[in-house]
């Protein structure tokens, strides 16, 4: 999950900065049924204190403890954990025979390393593309990437690798309703930051203090004037949910100024003809640049309630964020 990434390496920095070293680790690769994907990230210090996960909690407790007995003190290394592991083997077997392959860097404070974590973050954030490049036994360096769309996670050569860092998945949802709501919650669940921005004080203030909604962003806002005013990544999903033309409306001609992944509104066969009618009427985008909405929104699953319309909804997202 990207957000729990972004706070790994928040965590990370602020004990550097405390002048704590560090030990950041990285999932490289999973073989069979590792609980973390690629990209997964975990942070620990020579106290034992940690933040993040590699395995859910089948090599954490054994990582930690080579840590007190003096492994790991490579500037970066490859370690492999799991049944087919010549290295090690953790105390508890991950599922299935599963094998978890890590790239471990050993930090000390430093302000080069700092600002190589400040770089981290800020991509994380969706500044910008990141090529981190390891030379094993080396600190890893860092170079902003121009054309990324096609790069993998990892390109592996032996002894070094480049890895992609790239920005989280956010949704955003403009306007507080009860689909809405289920959408909010099922995206947390997938590991996507969400924003949702309504100008109702009063359902803004609702739902921002419940202890459920914590890792939620709620904005007192015009939707549409959020998106215009801030930076939308690529690696944006914005949906509106209201019924209300002026605010889906609104939002969808400023989501397609944007390079947003997903865009999309919620109406019947009808409603959403209509609207795309008062777009064309009061834009200049053409029909390809329109057809990026997806209305009706969701994948077609005959869904009724308001649970079973945000799963629909949820489910177009990842599929086109996994490009299918």
């Amino acid at each position: 999950m990207k957000m729990l990434d972004l706070q790994v390496l928040e965590t990370a920095l602020q004990w550097l900065q405390q002048d704590r070293p560090i030990w950041l680790a990285t999932v490289l690769h999973t073989y069979g049924s590792a609980p973390r994907s690629p990209g997964a990230l975990f942070v620990a210090d020579a106290n034992g204190q940690y933040y993040g996960s590699l395995s859910g909690g089948c090599i954490e407790e054994d990582f930690l403890e080579k840590i007190q007995t003096g492994f790991f003190t490579e500037k970066s290394e490859e370690v492999v954990y799991g049944e087919q592991s010549e290295q090690f083997k953790p105390t508890t077997t991950l599922p299935c025979g599963g094998t978890i392959d890590l790239l471990v860097e050993y930090i000390t404070p430093s302000d080069e390393r700092i600002v190589y974590l400040k770089t981290m973050i800020s991509a994380l954030k969706g500044h910008d593309i990141l090529q981190k490049t390891v030379i094993l036994g080396e600190y890893p360096t860092l170079e902003t990437v121009v054309e990324a769309d096609n790069l993998p996670f990892i390109q592996h050569h032996g002894t070094h690798m480049e890895l992609t860092i790239r920005s989280y998945t956010t949704l955003f949802i403009a306007g507080i309703s009860a689909v809405g709501l289920y959408c909010m919650e099922f995206a947390d669940q997938l590991g996507f930051a969400v924003i949702v921005a309504d100008d109702r004080a009063e359902e803004i203030r609702q739902l921002k203090n419940l202890p459920i909604y914590e890792r939620i962003t709620f904005l007192e806002t015009f939707p549409a004037q959020y998106i215009e005013n801030n930076s939308i990544s690529a690696q944006t999903a914005i949906i509106s949910l209201t019924h209300d033309p002026r605010i889906d409306d609104l939002t969808m001609l400023a989501a397609l100024e944007t390079p947003a992944f997903y865009i999309g509104a919620m109406g019947s066969k009808r409603n959403s003809a209509n609207r795309m009618e008062r777009l064309k009427s009061c834009s200049d985008f053409t029909d390809q640049e329109l057809s990026r909405i997806h209305a009706p929104i969701g994948l077609p699953i005959g869904s009724k309630t308001p649970a079973e319309i945000a799963l629909a909804i949820m489910a177009d997202i990842v599929k086109a964020k996994n490009g299918k």
